[in-house]
C-alpha cells in the first residue's frame, strides 16, 4: 500500500512537472494569443519586481477571508445542528438560506460597501460565499447516521442533544470537514469581490482592478496565482485535516437513517400553510429590515415594494422590463449548459476517482488551480485566452459547478457500506457492476444534493463573466446599472437571480423526492 502511495504522488509530481514545462515552452513562444499566456518565467519576474505590492494587499484580502470564513462556518455548523434537530425551521428558513447563498456579490458589494463601514464588507462577502455550503454539507452529514448507535443512546435515556453529540456530530465529521474545503476558497472569493466592487484601498480585488487597463498580461497572471495560492493553501489546510481525521470519524458499519420524510402532512392544514408563507416571506421582511436598520438612503435602497414600483409601476418601468426580460434571453441558456456541463463532468469524475484512482490523483492538481482562483481573477486570464465569446462564460460556469459536486458525489459513494459491496463481490461481479448497481444508486441522494449546490453558483458564474468579459445578459446590465448609478436596476437584477435560484432549488427538489420515493430512497434535506 505504502509503495502505491509513493507511485502515486509520484506521478503527480511528474505530471505536474510536465505541465510547467509545457505552460513555459507555449508561453515564451507566444502560441495563445499573442502572448496572453506568458511563460511561468515571466510571470515570477514579474512578481519579484512587484513584491513591494504584494504584502499590503494580501495582508487585506487574508484578514478580511479569515474572518469571514469564522464568523460564517460557524453560523453555517450552529444552524446545521438547529435545522436537523427542528425540521420545521428548516423549511421556514429554506427560502432565506438559499436566497443568502445566491446573492449576486457583484451586485450587493457596492451596496454594502456604502452601508458599512471598514473591513466589514468584505468579512460579510466572505461568510456569505461560506455560509450555504458549510450549511448544507452538516445537514447532510447529521442526517446520515449509525442508527444502532443512536438506539444504544436513547435506550440509556439520552435524549436528542446525546444522540447529536455522541453520534450524529461525530459521524457528520468528514461531511463537515468536505464543506470547508470548499467553503474555505469561497471566502477569498467574496472578500475579492468586495474588494473589487470598491471601498477601500488595499487588496488583492483592487489591485486586480488597478491592473486591468494596463495591458500587462504577466501582472494579471501573478495576481492570479497569488489569490490562487491564499485559496489553494486554505483548501489545504483541511485536505489534510479531513486526511488524517476520516478513518477515525467514519462509522465502518453505517445503518444510515435519513431524518423522517417531511412530516407536514401529518400537521394541521393551517400550521402547513403557515410555515409556507413564512418561508416565501421570511426573506423580503429581512431584506426590508436590513434597509430599516442601516438607514441607507432612499436614493440607493430599494425595498422589495420598491422594486416591484420600479419594474411594474413607474413611469419608466417598460423599459426596465425590456432590459430585464433581455438580459434574461442571454443569461438563463448558458447557465443550463454549464450546470448540465458541470454536474456530467462532476458524476463522470466521481466514477473515475472510484475506479481509476492514479487518474484522479494526476487529474487534481488541475482541479483544484480551477477552484481555487478566485473568479474575479480567473476571469481576466480566461479573457486573455478564449476571447469575450461564450466559450469563457461557459468554461467558467463548469469551473465554479464541477468542483463541489465531485466532493459531494466522491462523499455519497465512499459512504456506502462495505458489508453492502461484499455481497456483488462475492458474487464475482465486477468493479464496474458493482459500481452500477450498488454505489450509484447509493449515492443518489448526494447527486441531488450536488445539482441543488451548483443552480447558484452557475448562475453567479455566468453573471461574473457577463459583468467582466462579454458584456451580455445579467451581469451586464448590473455593471452597466452601476455606471449609471441605477440602484433600481441593481436591486432588481439582484432579486430577480435570487429568486430564480430559489425556483431552480425547488423544482429540483421536487425532481428528487417524487424520483427517490419512487426508489424507496429519501431526501437528504
Amino acid at each position: 500500500m505504502a509503495n502505491r502511495a509513493g507511485f502515486l504522488r509520484s506521478a503527480t509530481f511528474r505530471n505536474l512537472a510536465i505541465l510547467i514545462v509545457v505552460w513555459e515552452i507555449v508561453g515564451r513562444m507566444n502560441w495563445i494569443a499573442g502572448g496572453a499566456l506568458p511563460g511561468l518565467g515571466e510571470i515570477l519576474i514579474r512578481l519579484w519586481a512587484d513584491r513591494g505590492d504584494y504584502p499590503g494587499h494580501i495582508w487585506a484580502t487574508v484578514h478580511a477571508s479569515v474572518l469571514g470564513f469564522v464568523i460564517g462556518n460557524f453560523v453555517a455548523v450552529s444552524a446545521g445542528i438547529l435545522f436537523v434537530l427542528f425540521p420545521t425551521l428548516l423549511r421556514l428558513t429554506r427560502g432565506f438560506n438559499i436566497a443568502v447563498f445566491a446573492l449576486p456579490p457583484i451586485a450587493i458589494a457596492p451596496i454594502l460597501v456604502l452601508t458599512l463601514s471598514g473591513m466589514a464588507p468584505r468579512i460579510t462577502l466572505a461568510a456569505l460565499g461560506v455560509y450555504f455550503v458549510t450549511m448544507s454539507a452538516t445537514v447532510v452529514g447529521l442526517s446520515q447516521f449509525d442508527s444502532r448507535a443512536a438506539d444504544v443512546v436513547r435506550a440509556y435515556g439520552g435524549k436528542d442533544w446525546m444522540v447529536m453529540k455522541l453520534v450524529r456530530l461525530r459521524g457528520a465529521v468528514p461531511d463537515i470537514l468536505s464543506g470547508l474545503r470548499i467553503a474555505a476558497p469561497n471566502a477569498v472569493l467574496g472578500a475579492i469581490l468586495a474588494e473589487f466592487g470598491g471601498g477601500g484601498r488595499w487588496g488583492l480585488g483592487t489591485y486586480l482592478l488597478g491592473s486591468l487597463g494596463r495591458g500587462d498580461p504577466a501582472r494579471l497572471w501573478g495576481i492570479g496565482l497569488v489569490a490562487t495560492l491564499i485559496a489553494g493553501l486554505s483548501y489545504l489546510v483541511f485536505a489534510i485535516i479531513s486526511a488524517r481525521t476520516l478513518g477515525s470519524s467514519r462509522s465502518v458499519t453505517l445503518n444510515t437513517a435519513l431524518p423522517d420524510a417531511d412530516d407536514g402532512a401529518a400537521r394541521p392544514l393551517a400550521l402547513r400553510l403557515a410555515v409556507i408563507a413564512g418561508a416565501a416571506l421570511l426573506p423580503f421582511f429581512l431584506w426590508w429590515a436590513f434597509i430599516k436598520a442601516t438607514g441607507v438612503p432612499d436614493l440607493i435602497a430599494k425595498t422589495p415594494l420598491g422594486v416591484l414600483d420600479y419594474l411594474f409601476l413607474s413611469d419608466t418601468s417598460h423599459v426596465a422590463r425590456a432590459k430585464l426580460f433581455a438580459a434574461l434571453a442571454q443569461t438563463l441558456p448558458i447557465t443550463a449548459v454549464g450546470m448540465v456541463a458541470g454536474l456530467g463532468f462532476a458524476f463522470l469524475l466521481a466514477i473515475s476517482a472510484r475506479m481509476f484512482p492514479g487518474f484522479i490523483k494526476t487529474f487534481m492538481p488541475i482541479a483544484l488551480v480551477t477552484q481555487t482562483m478566485p473568479l474575479v481573477a480567473l476571469t481576466p486570464l480566461l479573457v486573455l485566452i478564449l476571447g469575450r465569446g461564450t466559450s469563457v462564460t461557459l468554461w467558467i460556469t463548469i469551473s465554479v459547478t464541477f468542483f463541489p459536486a465531485f466532493v459531494l458525489l466522491v462523499q455519497g459513494i465512499q459512504r456506502v457500506p462495505q458489508s453492502v459491496l461484499d455481497l456483488p463481490r462475492a458474487y464475482g461481479a465486477s468493479a464496474w457492476t458493482e459500481l452500477r448497481m450498488v454505489s450509484i444508486p447509493a449515492a443518489l441522494p448526494y447527486l441531488f444534493a450536488a445539482t441543488r449546490l451548483t443552480v447558484p453558483r452557475a448562475l453567479l458564474g455566468v453573471m461574473i463573466a457577463e459583468w467582466l468579459a462579454t458584456g451580455t445578459g445579467l451581469g451586464n446590465l448590473l455593471n452597466q446599472s452601476r455606471g449609471y448609478l441605477d440602484y433600481g436596476m441593481i436591486w432588481t437584477v439582484a432579486a430577480v437571480s435570487v429568486c430564480l435560484s430559489v425556483a431552480f432549488y425547488y423544482a429540483i427538489l421536487f425532481i428528487e423526492r417524487r424520483t427517490l420515493t419512487r426508489l424507496g430512497m429519501q431526501t437528504v434535506e
